[in-house]
């Protein structure tokens, strides 16, 4: 694939750690000969990724009223075609500024403003679950923990989290009267016993399903998948798929969370709109999510899934360090 007419320069927000990720997309522009940068924002500037993207901003915090202001300067700056967030907690602020990047002629790698705030609620990803017929943990009102119509083991989170911070299992009645009061806005729900699986979606603009995979969850680190294994499970897929199409504005990288009991029975528990921190397992395997994302950006839509993607590739992360005497000032950008 070439692509002459213009470059091709993307924007990782928040980019943090999601090296992987950076360079996945570089490989891609290198190997297809695609004449386009790789550009990063985030808060800090000890982000690893902004030793790897072509160029890295310092931005406020996504809560900072500037924020915005600051990321439509920079597509301009930098000739950005695609602007792609990668936290949880800008989703919603983009979406709702989609115009104002659309104006410069920035697309935004996003779902529907709709699709965001019930997966940015854990509340009414819970209730689009049960109003469409897919199976999903309880989750309990606050008559029945009143009334104590729950067994333990329990599962408490914040009703708004993400990355599972403050996720934790519930053994007995101290420990829910603790953590209910101790945990902003907990929402507490039925524990799920089986295997826990992530599982990357791609869709186009139009959303058309390029590609569904399934992940088995082996470890995890601080919420992130740290072991992980592809499964070409086609229950798994299929329930997915069902779940996709119910979706309102499914658009670009959905990742949901889901449990498969023994029973064989998926229950699933999240959605997340974004490209999600064990991405890079799914594209390692042969399902190439840079290239897809490119070729969306050029126009084009998916008339054909693709499962060629490679079973039980199993993927162990570890940390690599960056040593550097040059930690720029504000706004410092670099080449690699």
């Amino acid at each position: 694939m070439k692509m002459k007419e213009c470059e091709v320069n993307l924007l990782f927000t928040s980019s943090g750690r999601r090296v992987a990720l950076i360079k996945k997309f570089q490989e891609t522009l290198l190997r297809c000969q695609i004449d386009g940068k790789i550009v990063t924002t985030d808060l800090k500037n000890t982000a690893p990724s902004a030793f790897y993207s072509d160029r890295h901003y310092l931005v406020p915090g996504v809560t900072e009223k500037n924020y915005v202001s600051e990321l439509l300067k920079i597509c301009m700056l930098e000739n950005i075609k695609l602007l792609i967030p990668l936290i949880d907690t800008e989703l919603l602020i983009l979406v709702r500024n989609k115009e104002r990047f659309e104006e410069i002629g920035v697309k935004l790698f996003l779902s529907s403003q709709k699709l965001n705030e019930l997966a940015n609620d854990k509340i009414k990803t819970y209730e689009f679950f049960i109003q469409n017929n897919i199976p999903s943990p309880k989750v309990y009102s606050e008559d029945e923990l009143k009334e104590a119509v729950y067994q333990f083991p329990l599962l408490i989170k914040p009703r708004d989290g993400s990355s599972s911070r403050g996720v934790l299992k519930i053994k007995n009645q101290k420990e829910l009267d603790f953590f209910k009061e101790y945990i902003p806005n907990a929402m507490v729900q039925e524990f799920i016993h089986g295997t826990e699986f992530t599982v990357d979606v791609m869709l186009d603009f139009y959303g058309n399903i390029k590609t569904i995979v399934p992940r088995e969850r082996i470890e995890t680190r601080a919420g992130e998948v740290s072991k992980g294994i592809t499964r070409k499970d086609f229950d798994l897929i299929s329930a997915t798929e069902m779940v996709i199409k119910k979706l309102p504005g499914a658009v670009g990288c959905i990742t949901l969370q889901c449990f498969k009991k023994e029973t064989g029975e998926i229950t699933f528990i999240e959605i997340n709109p974004r490209f999600g921190g064990g991405i890079p397992l799914s594209i390692e395997a042969g399902a190439n999510f840079p290239l897809w994302t490119i070729e969306m950006l050029s126009g084009m839509n998916f008339k054909e899934t693709d499962f060629s993607w490679k079973e039980n590739l199993t993927m162990l992360r570890f940390d690599e360090a960056i040593f550097t005497e040059n930690i720029g000032h504000e706004y410092k950008s670099h080449c690699i």
